[in-house]
């Protein structure tokens, strides 16, 4: 039996959640998932029985009760030093860990206009001038990061840091919204949209996200 459990929203919406579960599938350790449905009736009471802000996604390890997406990460990474969810070099890490930070807080013109859907595809979406400044600091931070942490022998394996990390996890929700919406992407920062697209844990997630049957319409994230 799993001692882990990772509580999460649905996998079409909750970006937050494709997060967490993104970086405890990196750790390689099983877990029990617990899938609540949101904006059901019961959804905040089902939640509350886990969560204490009332919102996903959760970790439970034991008696340990985690909120946060990027606190579980930040969990994940010392308990399973091994999963590299944190870069060993010292600048890189904190690097990793500001970039992570600003995903976290930041980007709210990006959340509200493009909301994560990932069964949708739109053509012709227009691009707000604020979300344009989302995206157009997203992807500096992309170019930067790929161009300094890669690989000591200068080998591009696509990720922000040479390997998957906590970063890559914070940022997939994005990849998501840049390829429902069409956003046309630099050269470099398509290729690493493509690189989140191809890991088999984000294939799995947006397989399971497909044969979801509920509908929000407006939701939030």
């Amino acid at each position: 039996m799993a001692n882990l459990t990772l509580v999460i929203g649905n996998k079409n919406y909750s970006s937050w959640s494709l997060r967490a579960w993104l970086m405890l599938k990196q750790t390689g350790v099983a877990f029990e998932e617990v899938r609540i449905a949101l904006d059901q009736p019961d959804t905040a009471t089902r939640i509350r029985q886990y969560s204490p802000s009332g919102r996903v996604p959760v970790l439970l390890d034991g008696d340990l009760v985690l909120w946060e997406s990027i606190a579980i990460g930040e969990y994940l990474a010392e308990q399973y030093p091994e999963a590299g969810l944190l870069p060993k070099e010292k600048t890189a890490r904190a690097i990793a860990r500001a970039v992570s930070a600003e995903m976290h807080s930041g980007f709210l013109a990006l959340r509200q206009q493009l909301p994560m859907d990932c069964r949708t595809r739109h053509q012709n979406w227009q691009i707000a001038p604020a979300v344009q400044q989302d995206i157009d600091r997203i992807t500096q931070l992309w170019q930067q990061c790929r161009a300094q942490f890669r690989h000591q022998d200068g080998d591009d394996s696509g990720w922000l840091f040479g390997d998957l990390t906590l970063a890559d996890a914070m940022f997939a929700p994005v990849a998501s919204r840049f390829v429902t919406y069409g956003v046309q992407l630099d050269p470099a920062s398509q290729a690493y949209v493509d690189t989140i697209w191809a890991l088999p844990a984000m294939q799995d997630w947006l397989t399971a996200a497909a044969a979801e049957l509920e509908v929000i319409e407006a939701h939030k994230l």
